[in-house]
């Protein structure tokens, strides 16, 4: 893996994760179920943990929900799924917790959103109230603040400031301070009420690209809390993918960011740990970590004169994604593993060479055979429909052989 100078920060627990600059990019996703249904809410939890999420976070924002966190967390141990849970606070944080102690007890961390926790003089009391279950239960605090809810007394305050200045701030610039130095002052507050510097990390979530990647120079620049990256409705499909990975691998590539999460809008009947396998290649093609065999494969072009290939790639990806979780436990160092399912003659022999394996399909006009690759050797030639099932045996002999030890 490619050696990233990380911003230096310290380390913060959440659960059994440990999260900055001395431990890997912690991948994290969120729940879109009701919490309150507690079946829903542990299967799809369940999911997001299979497929590779390593932090969860769920809505904490009814009575019901706080008293659903103890049984979620006793479910999800029944299946031996070691998640931490993020409870996700707004608006009713402080009274929910205090209802609920056993929530405040079973959740691994808490977040904060310093824009809507309480209005005017309510506001401290009630962040208070919060922290303060944090001391009591030794949980961690994630301090998040967001552009789309920014605290309005902040910005009033800052607007008030600037209007005296000589050379007053932008717009764009006054927004920008007044989101980090809401989540600044709030982290300072949650220590001076008695949240150790070690428990707290700290997020400011925007919808664009360049603005993203600035607050995020800036936050990084006046803190030494661990960061967690995250374009904040980020959008739909290749929107959505396109604009969060822009903007969190300018980030990464510096050094800023100790975990992530992509928030991508599932498509309609789409999955939800779409999320998580973005953030994974994200990582994985930066070269920061590796989680699962990467499918190098080509767009095809007018040599491919079907889709088989773009089938048998598709598949064998579903494939290594599906035995992940049982080789990661047993075959160290699988996730390093490249395959190559190529589509024509061109460059087909030369990737697959590269990879650990790889297979060439042949291009229009061409003979109806695929040669194997395995570790730059030619070793077979496949023919027929069954090509694909027979690929995958040959991964599954690779793998054995080759991280069995």
């Amino acid at each position: 893996m490619t050696q990233i100078t990380r911003r230096k920060t310290n380390t913060v627990a959440v659960g059994s994760i440990l999260v900055g600059s001395d431990h890997p990019v912690v991948v994290q996703s969120m729940t879109d179920t009701d919490t309150a249904d507690i079946n829903a809410t542990v299967s799809q939890i369940a999911d997001l943990y299979s497929a590779g999420s390593e932090i969860v976070r769920v809505t904490v924002n009814t009575t019901e929900a706080a008293a659903a966190v103890p049984r979620i967390k006793e479910a999800l141990a029944k299946k031996n799924i070691e998640c931490p849970l993020v409870g996700d606070f707004h608006f009713n944080g402080h009274r929910l917790l205090k209802e609920h102690p056993e929530c405040a007890e079973y959740l691994d961390k808490y977040r904060i959103n310093p824009g809507n926790v309480g209005r005017g003089s309510k506001k401290d009391s009630q962040f208070s109230s919060i922290i303060e279950y944090a001391c009591e239960y030794g949980k961690p605090v994630r301090i998040g603040a967001n552009w789309g809810s920014l605290d309005q007394d902040q910005l009033r305050r800052l607007m008030d400031e600037n209007a005296r200045r000589i050379e007053p701030l932008s717009n764009e610039a006054l927004v920008r301070e007044a989101l980090i130095s809401s989540a600044m002052s709030s982290a300072e507050l949650a220590e001076t009420i008695g949240l150790e510097h070690d428990k707290i990390i700290v997020s400011c979530k925007v919808s664009d690209v360049q603005e993203l990647i600035t607050v995020y120079r800036e936050l990084s620049a006046r803190s030494s809390y661990p960061l967690h990256l995250g374009l904040t409705e980020a959008g739909m499909g290749s929107k959505g993918i396109v604009s969060s990975s822009a903007a969190l691998a300018v980030l990464l590539q510096n050094g800023i960011g100790d975990t992530v999460r992509i928030s991508l809008t599932p498509e309609p009947g789409g999955q939800r740990v779409e999320e998580v396998y973005v953030a994974q290649e994200l990582l994985q093609t930066m070269g920061i970590r590796a989680f699962t065999p990467l499918v190098i494969s080509c767009p095809g072009c007018g040599r491919t004169s079907s889709d088989f290939f773009q089938v048998l790639a598709q598949d064998i990806q579903t494939f290594l994604r599906k035995e992940m979780p049982f080789w990661k436990n047993q075959f160290k160092g699988v996730e390093d593993m490249k395959v190559a399912v190529m589509g024509c003659v061109v460059n087909g022999p030369g990737e697959s060479k590269n990879a650990n394996i790889g297979i060439s399909l042949p291009g229009s006009g061409e003979n109806p055979v695929a040669p194997v690759y395995v570790d730059g050797v030619r070793v077979k030639t496949l023919k027929g429909a069954g090509i694909a099932r027979e690929f995958e045996n040959i991964v599954n002999e690779y793998v054995r052989e080759t991280y069995g030890g």
